[in-house]
């Protein structure tokens, strides 16, 4: 039972084996040329350049914005609030400030390496 299984074994990995030669030896044969020359002109890749730049634009001008709203409603909820409930408050603020310059600085470097590509 052990040798028939083995059998099969070998003759599945020896037929694998046979395929992937014969592929390899097709790819090292054939003279085919490759042309890649106008990638940078296609549609998806300018489309794709144009969009990053705009999201990362619109990121630029919507993070602060939000970021200034949620501080402010933080600091009046804030202000209502007692001791414990204040550090709260304050740990929210300095997580929207955070977010913020991590969002702004974020798009700024995406933008300035997309920048370099044009």
């Amino acid at each position: 039972m052990n040798t028939e299984k083995l059998k099969t074994k070998v003759t599945s990995l020896w037929k694998k084996a046979s395929v992937g030669m014969t592929a390899l030896a097709f790819l090292i044969l054939s003279n085919m040329p490759v042309y890649a020359d106008g990638i940078k002109d296609s549609k998806v890749v300018t489309g794709t350049e144009k969009l990053i730049g705009d999201v990362t634009t619109w990121l630029m001008v919507l993070a602060p914005v939000v970021s200034g709203l949620l501080i402010i409603y933080f600091c009046i909820r804030r202000s209502a609030a007692d001791e414990m409930d204040q550090k709260k408050w304050n740990n929210r603020i300095v997580v929207a400030i955070v977010s913020c310059l991590g969002a702004v600085i974020g798009s700024a470097t995406l933008n300035l390496i997309i920048g370099y590509y044009k």
